[in-house]
Formats: C-alpha cells, structure tokens, sequence
C-alpha cells in the first residue's frame, strides 16, 4: 500500500527549502526511497508551506527515516520554519489517476473490436502519428476508420504491460495477440496467429484524448505474415 506524509510549516523561505531538497536528493542518491516529492504554498497565505512526500510504502518510508541525511536535513528544515513543522501521515486507499484509465480502456476496447468507444475517449481534432504511416492521421472520424481497418485484418487482444503518467500525458506499453483474418496491405488474410509489443503516448485535454504517438514493430508482424524475410 502506498503511503503519503504532509509535512505542514510556516516560512518565507521556500527557496531555502527547496535547495534543501535539492541537497537531500544528491547526498541520498542510490538510497533513497521516496518515489515523488512535492513543495507547495498555499495561495491564500504563502508563508504556509505544505511538502507532500509519497513512498511505495510506509515500511520504506520509514526506511528513508533512518537515513543520516533525512535526519540532518530535517533539523535544517526545521530552522528555516516560524514553529516545529506538523506531520500527517496518510496511507493511500484510493489512487484513480483518470487518463490512465481512460487509455486503458482505449485499449481494452480495441480488442473487443469496439470502434464506437472512440466516440467518447477522442476528441474530434485528434491528431495522430503513427511512423507505420507515411502521413499523420487528423480528426476522429478518420482514426475510427483507420481503426476499423486494422480491426478488419486482425482481431487483437490487447495486454497493457505497464503505464506512467506525467501531466496530461500517459505512455502505455503494450503488447497483443493477433489472428490475421482480412487483408492488410494488400497481403489477403493467411489465417496466422502474429503478435507484437509497442508503446503509445497519449495526451489529454478536458479528458479526451487529444493526440496519440504509436511506436510498435510493424516489421516484426510483416516478418510474421511473410511480406518480409525473417
């Protein structure tokens, strides 16, 4: 289970703390646990400081306590403040990251050969690029086409490896299963069973996805489907 500590202080010396963070993070490279940290102000009263720290979990958190450096660095911490700072410390029940869900279910829909999904995940100016294409596509109606292409010569079945998430971008790594039933550049369906791995990114606005980066390896199931040699 994830854990979340809220460190709460009042200063006006934010960069202060901030180069204290920056020093922390080298001295403790390679033995550190925290996997993502956060100096905030509050709008309404920026000598209210608020560092969210989040670790995999609490046992590690307390692991990255005991480092010598934590220790020293918080003291400094602690002088920077107008009082002692006040700890919350929070285990995590409830992580909906909602674009990460949204491509996964981009994905998961595809291999249900559901096209009509895209209706509601894709904007109606989405651009794409894709380097199996020569041009890139733009607008929702000619990305469900394209997708209805695909779905023609291959049914697939999705498996999402892994997902990252930074701002309004998610990266997914994926691989699939295929059976090739239709025909697919210009090569009339063989029957065979081909499978490949790539990696999407996809960027959001207002919750839809508004632009899409394909990398996958179109050589490998053109190898598989003998349109290349091997």
């Amino acid at each position: 289970m994830a854990f979340v500590q809220i460190i709460d202080c009042k200063t006006d010396r934010v960069e202060d703390l901030n180069r204290l963070m920056d020093t922390w993070a080298e001295q403790t490279r390679g033995r550190r646990t925290v996997g993502h940290a956060m100096v905030t102000t509050d709008r309404s009263d920026t000598k209210h400081v608020v560092e969210i720290v989040e670790f995999p979990s609490y046992e590690e958190a307390m692991r990255n306590s005991s480092l010598p450096e934590t220790d020293r660095i918080f003291r400094e911490m602690v002088a920077l403040c107008d009082e002692p700072p006040t700890f919350t410390d929070l285990d995590v029940v409830r992580d909906t990251q909602f674009n990460k869900a949204v491509a996964a279910r981009m994905f998961e829909e595809m291999s249900k050969g559901n096209v009509a999904v895209m209706d509601e995940l894709v904007a109606e100016d989405y651009h794409d690029h894709d380097f199996a294409n020569q041009r890139d596509t733009v607008g929702l109606a000619a990305i469900k086409a394209e997708a209805a292409g695909y779905l023609a010569a291959f049914d697939f079945t999705f498996t999402i490896e892994r997902q990252l998430a930074d701002g309004d971008e998610v990266a997914t790594r994926w691989s699939w299963t295929a059976r090739h039933k239709g025909d697919f550049m210009g090569i009339p369906a063989t029957g065979k069973t081909v499978t490949g791995s790539g990696t999407t990114t996809f960027r959001f606005e207002n919750g839809k996805i508004k632009e899409g980066w394909w990398h996958w390896d179109v050589m490998g199931v053109m190898r598989q489907l003998g349109m290349m040699p091997s």
